[in-house]
């Protein structure tokens, strides 16, 4: 009898056959590594998501506002994220246009916002306004990059989303490494080497172009002379069982993953990191501790060949929420070098399960609308982080770090949401 493999495991979705036998009748493009190339135009484009970040202890000096003020900005950016995606779920343009141009076009959009930020923004007040507006940009770039993951890897989503993922975490830190290597310059020159990147990000998907694994568009000539088949609605995705086993553990998961990364700096301050690494500065500390996500990512895809996605989601959130409830229990007593290891492991663990996640939905979800369920499952995740972002940030203001515990129920509620309803496709 042969052995079914891995590989086999990952194409047994409702829409894999589709997919496939839609890309037969295309020519196979040269091999150029694509999912290399969407993930560092990832890393690129989502460099502008906390570019406002790196510069968070500039903008709290010149605008005299606190840590938490600067939390807003991060949700502001949620905000508009939320609004884009469910703008493109709602109308199908996730689907309807080519996913490379809306990448492409919004790395565009979301660099001018972004440069309008960093040049034009006298307070605060502005400052959210062209946030939310990079926001709104983002909602093109990492759904869209996604999509075009599937539609030119069906068969190793678990993998290449995986790398997806690392580069969007890299693309977090990486403000902070600017800051790191630029400390005496203004911190809008840090922003603005955001937009740079971004518009690199849009131009290396511009030249890759939509992978051939989706089912195909019709001409416009074919559109005029036949009636639109019927086209599912996008939350009918949810009544699939296996997406929304998935939704709830991305849920969990978001709950914890955005205000964690947005507090990390104030983690690394208020724990004597910086003087016991007197070589690294508060920049370089959180870029590290947020930048090991990539690995953790890139480990958790490599364990799927394996074991699936399933089974490394819930362990990677099971052990964030470990290192999440070890951290605020403990934070008082440890050193400073156990405290620098649970932050690694919690940098690591909070992110990996996220591609295996999405993953999972990809395959679940009808292929016609597999953009606009990734993006309606993005708009209610995001809309999540920016409860927990205000809830965090807030408390963390009031009553020091113990504030981490509010991240805690997110693993919880993500893994027993997975578990029972998983259990219930099986019953």
């Amino acid at each position: 009898m042969p052995v079914k493999t891995r590989r086999a495991t990952d194409e047994e979705n409702p829409g894999y056959a589709t997919m496939k036998t839609a890309a037969s009748s295309v020519e196979a493009p040269p091999r150029r590594r694509p999912e290399a190339v969407i993930a560092v135009a990832q890393l690129l484009g989502t460099s502008l998501w906390f570019s406002a970040n790196g510069a968070g202890p500039d903008l709290a000096a010149a605008w005299d506002v606190s840590a938490s003020h600067i939390g807003w900005l991060t949700g502001a950016v949620q905000a508009g994220f939320i609004a884009g995606t469910l703008l493109l779920a709602v109308f199908g343009l996730a689907d309807r246009y080519p996913a490379s141009r809306v990448f492409a076009l919004s790395t565009v959009l979301g660099a001018v916002f972004n440069g309008f930020f960093a040049l034009a923004a006298h307070g605060l007040g502005e400052a959210m306004a062209y946030r939310f507006l990079v926001g709104l940009s983002l909602a093109g770039i990492y759904p869209l990059g996604m999509k075009l993951i599937v539609s030119w890897e069906p068969g190793r989503t678990g993998m290449a989303l995986a790398q997806l993922v690392a580069m969007l975490t890299l693309g977090t830190a990486l403000p902070h490494l600017l800051r790191e290597l630029g400390t005496g310059l203004p911190w809008q020159s840090v922003v603005l080497a955001s937009s740079v990147l971004a518009l690199a990000g849009g131009l290396l998907i511009l030249k890759l172009g939509d992978g051939p694994y989706l089912p195909a568009r019709r001409s416009a000539d074919a559109r005029k002379q036949q009636a639109p088949p019927a086209r599912p609605n996008v939350m009918s995705a949810f009544k699939v069982r296996k997406f929304r086993a998935a939704a709830w553990g991305y849920f969990g998961h978001m709950w914890e993953l955005y205000a964690f990364w947005t507090v990390v700096p104030v983690l690394a301050a208020r724990t004597d990191l910086a003087s016991f690494f007197p070589f690294v500065g508060i920049p370089g500390i959180s870029f590290a501790i947020i930048a090991v996500g990539a690995l953790g990512c890139i480990l958790g895809g490599s364990l799927t060949r394996r074991y699936g996605s399933a089974p490394v989601a819930l362990g990677a959130l099971f052990m964030s929420g470990l290192a999440g409830g070890m951290f605020a229990l403990f934070w008082h007593d440890l050193p400073p070098v156990a405290i620098a290891v649970l932050l690694l492991v919690w940098g690591a663990s909070v992110v990996a399960d996220s591609p295996q996640f999405s993953a999972l939905s990809a395959r679940a979800c009808p292929p016609e609308i597999v953009g606009s369920a990734l993006a309606i499952q993005n708009s209610i995740g995001f809309a999540i982080t920016v409860v927990s972002i205000a809830l965090t940030t807030s408390v963390l203001e009031r009553i020091g770090l113990d504030a981490t515990w509010i991240l805690v129920p997110g693993p919880v509620i993500g893994l027993l949401g997975y578990v029972l309803t998983a259990r219930s496709i099986r019953d």
